[in-house]
């Protein structure tokens, strides 16, 4: 699958992808009808399909990955209150503060291996005002990121998940999921999603990324939170009136593309192994565990390796002095992964 309008090879990341043909085609026949008042039936239809596929209570269809973690964050705390997270999490690095700005929180950071959390680590890092005479602020929401970003889009195994949220729940905490790339989590790992969120009260997932629509994302839980998240969504301006055209691009993407998402991965470790057996080069293999892969540049920094691998029509990110990501979605072909080679091979000489 290709369908994009440039020849060149743009690995920056997967929210570059457009809709496909067939998606363009579907929404362009979407009924619609107020999502502000509760009559879009295609986005009700979004948001009872994936609820059910996570089987949760209820769905809330917002414009972004960062709304729908900004408003399980306020959905779900007090201001004054703390939230658990790890220190290379989308929540704390990207996402403008706004657990402090939107919702007054502070933060408790955990550090882990390949951006993952040791559930020892988040119960040493839980603190409440009980029992320390109103030193410490309240704990109250363990953020967890599956896939890991800035892990190198690593995967949580199944019992750390569970152990995380017991300590969440054990702590009188809630349990939220960053999934926006929880799909490809699900390929990866070969877990049915159901079961992958089971013990999490609520879940962000993403439908512009991997899957390939243009917009949106949807918070996912039980009903009280997600009426509450509501009342977020209309504070915070997410509010989206004849939304259904891109609520059937979400349909489109969840029944159609969410199994070809192997394919990605199986081109980002070819293309992390082949990069890493350069000599100006070097990847973590085991890191690589989904669609991407961090590429750590030994003699030339990370700005000159996208400008050369730029003039040769490959696009990639620069994540530091050092460090460049790329990141396999569905407009990436076998051929498109061989010329990155080639490329990363021609700058290497």
């Amino acid at each position: 699958m290709r369908h994009y309008p440039s020849d060149r090879v743009d690995l920056r990341s997967d929210t570059v992808t457009q809709p496909t043909p067939k998606m363009r085609e579907i929404m362009s026949s979407a009924v619609v009808g107020d999502d502000v008042l509760g009559d879009d039936s295609t986005v009700n239809e979004l948001q009872d399909y994936v609820a059910k596929i996570l089987g949760k209570e209820a769905a809330l269809f917002v414009p972004s990955g960062t709304m729908s973690n900004a408003i399980a964050i306020k959905s779900q705390t007090k201001p004054g209150d703390e939230i658990v997270t790890h220190k290379k999490s989308h929540i704390y690095l990207y996402e403008g503060g706004g657990y402090a700005s939107l919702s007054g929180c502070s933060v408790s950071l955990v550090d882990g291996e390949k951006g993952i959390m040791n559930p020892e680590n988040v119960q040493s890092a839980i603190r409440k005002s009980e029992g320390s005479q109103s030193h410490y602020p309240n704990c109250s929401l363990i953020c967890v990121e599956n896939t890991a970003n800035m892990g190198g889009g690593s995967l949580y195994p199944i019992e750390v998940l569970d152990s995380i949220c017991k300590i969440a729940h054990d702590n009188n905490c809630r349990a939220h999921l960053d999934g926006a790339r929880l799909f490809n989590a699900v390929i990866a790992s070969n877990i049915n999603p159901e079961r992958m969120v089971k013990n999490f009260d609520t879940i962000s997932i993403c439908l512009s990324k991997g899957l390939g629509s243009p917009v949106g994302s949807l918070l996912v839980g039980d009903s009280e939170t997600i009426a509450e998240a509501h009342r977020w969504r209309k504070i915070f301006g997410g509010g989206m009136r004849q939304a259904g055209i891109l609520a059937a691009a979400g349909l489109y993407a969840l029944k159609n593309n969410v199994e070809r998402l192997n394919e990605d991965h199986k081109r980002a470790f070819l293309l992390a192994e082949s990069i890493n057996s350069m000599n100006d080069f070097e990847v973590d293999i085991s890191s690589v565990q989904s669609n991407m892969a961090y590429i750590n540049c030994l003699n030339k920094s990370a700005s000159t390796v996208v400008s050369e691998l730029g003039k040769l029509g490959i696009d990639v990110l620069s994540i530091d002095e050092s460090v460049v990501r790329a990141v396999v979605h569905l407009h990436i072909t076998d051929e498109d992964i061989s010329r990155t080679i080639d490329a990363f091979k021609t700058i290497s000489n």
